[in-house]
């Protein structure tokens, strides 16, 4: 499943990067994140439920930063399951940042996920329409926070 997406903020670029990989930002922004630690500088350990259909479920997992390009581009790999066994996942993304017009800086970012397992049983339509649910919600609470540190 493939999830893409960009957005402009009005901010030094350096800001938006340096907000982006801390980790009580990702915690205020994930939609049901319950945990997001930062372990080292490339690793982070979480936990966020979410539901659906009428699953609920607890996604425990680890994110890696696999490649950095200061203050312009991150690769991400992750990897976990549910807390209740009701599937696996995996996800690949990439985040870009793009300094435009006026202090703007364009955010674009493509995530390639896949679930196996219950979960993978709704069928792609309805893992779909939740995993843009998130995205969007997520979209709109990273928008928030970090017009906010600037």
């Amino acid at each position: 499943m493939l999830l893409e997406g960009k957005f402009v903020l009005k901010a030094p670029i350096e800001k938006l990067w340096d907000s982006l990989l801390e980790a009580e930002t990702l915690r205020a922004c994930v939609p049901g994140a319950e945990k997001i630690d930062r372990l080292d500088e490339k690793t982070y350990d979480c936990i966020v439920r979410q539901k659906v259909g009428p699953i609920k479920v607890r996604f425990k997992f680890i994110i890696s930063l696999t490649k950095l390009d200061p203050p312009y581009h991150i690769e991400m790999k992750g990897e976990g399951e549910d807390i209740g066994k009701a599937g696996r996942f995996t996800k690949k993304t990439t985040i870009d940042f793009k300094e435009v017009n006026n202090g703007e800086v364009e955010i674009s970012y493509t995530c390639d996920a896949n679930i196996i397992g219950k979960l993978a049983m709704f069928g792609n339509r309805i893992i779909q329409a939740k995993a843009k649910q998130v995205e969007e919600e997520f979209t709109k609470n990273l928008k928030e926070k970090l017009e906010a540190v600037v």
